[in-house]
């Protein structure tokens, strides 16, 4: 009897342990095989960091698939679960601090954490929530201008929009701001739901010239679907972050998330070890890509300029 006592102690001590790991409830605003990568970057910057998944850290995943009205919901259970950071990007922010002013949020990606109320300034979030901001008004006008070297002469821009999203409305109205400036004539898409996308893009066959994608986890999501239906229709597609050129679409110049969702690793070691949000300044990207999809290039008929290849930080064959 005192032999199989001795036995089950290591077993109850393990429990015991286990019970008792700090824990990460991971909030995906995409799914997870759209974020892989960025998931990936995560874990591996907090096992960098002494954080092993399953035996210094617990990490709770959960993927709200590009449907906004989610991210309550999954916030409030981290919450139930009393986890002990939460990691959040896009719009699921917004989200979890509407949902606690209490739980430590670190959001990976913010376009806007400022105008909406995520944190009182970038040096002293002074709240719950810090982390990383890709808010740049000059990233606009960045991809206009490489679109242009792309697409010659283009003079119709279509824009698509997640209607419920809006850091997407704002980052079409920066785009559609700069493009009048230069004579280039917009017309604005939205849409709300992923059966809406193939339609509102086939609407556009012949009536512009280019499509710019505006970010977010829905496009995200989607974006398979939205890079299927412009080659469909002939448009030249302009995204910001690198998954939607490794997709199908034409290029995308952006942060690099996996680098961001690292930095979101080092956010987390800091909380973990106990520090507070409100005095971890949110920071801002130092990476940028360019990517070129030469395959949906030549799909569309469309000549890469030399400079632009070279210029390139992949060029996917």
């Amino acid at each position: 009897m005192l032999g199989g006592v001795a036995a089950g102690l290591p077993l109850a001590a393990h429990a015991q342990q286990s019970a008792k790991l700090p824990t990460v409830g991971f909030l995906g605003a995409s799914s997870a095989s759209a974020q892989a990568e960025w998931t990936a970057a995560f874990v591996q910057r907090l096992r960098e960091l002494g954080w092993i998944e399953g035996r210094t850290v617990a990490i709770e995943y959960r993927w709200a698939e590009g449907r906004n009205e989610r991210f309550a919901e999954i916030a409030a259970e981290f919450v139930r679960l009393k986890v002990d950071v939460i990691v959040t990007d896009g719009g699921a922010a917004v989200a979890a601090k509407k949902v606690t002013s209490v739980n430590p949020n670190v959001f990976a990606v913010s376009a806007d954490p400022l105008g909406t109320g995520l944190v009182a300034s970038l040096a002293r979030p002074g709240g719950n929530v810090t982390g990383s901001t890709v808010q740049a008004p000059d990233l606009a006008g960045k991809r206009l201008e490489l679109l242009g070297e792309m697409v010659p002469g283009f003079k119709r821009l279509a824009i698509l929009a997640n209607a419920g999203y809006p850091a997407a409305q704002r980052e079409a109205g920066e785009v559609e701001t700069i493009a009048r400036a230069t004579g280039i004539e917009i017309i604005r898409t939205e849409v709300r739901r992923a059966e809406e996308i193939a339609p509102a893009i086939e609407a556009l066959r012949g009536r512009a010239d280019a499509l710019y994608v505006c970010t977010d986890s829905f496009a995200n999501t989607n974006r398979a679907l939205i890079n299927s239906s412009a080659l469909a229709a002939r448009l030249p597609t302009m995204h910001g972050i690198r998954g939607m050129a490794e997709a199908g679409g034409l290029m995308s110049y952006g942060a690099n998330f996996p680098a961001l969702f690292r930095r979101a690793g080092d956010f987390a070691d800091k909380i973990l070890r106990g520090g507070k949000p409100a005095d971890i300044p949110v920071e801002q990207p130092t990476k940028f890509d360019l990517i070129v999809n030469l395959k949906t290039a030549k799909a569309m008929g469309i000549a890469v300029p030399p400079a632009i290849q070279a210029r390139a930080d992949e060029v996917i064959e």
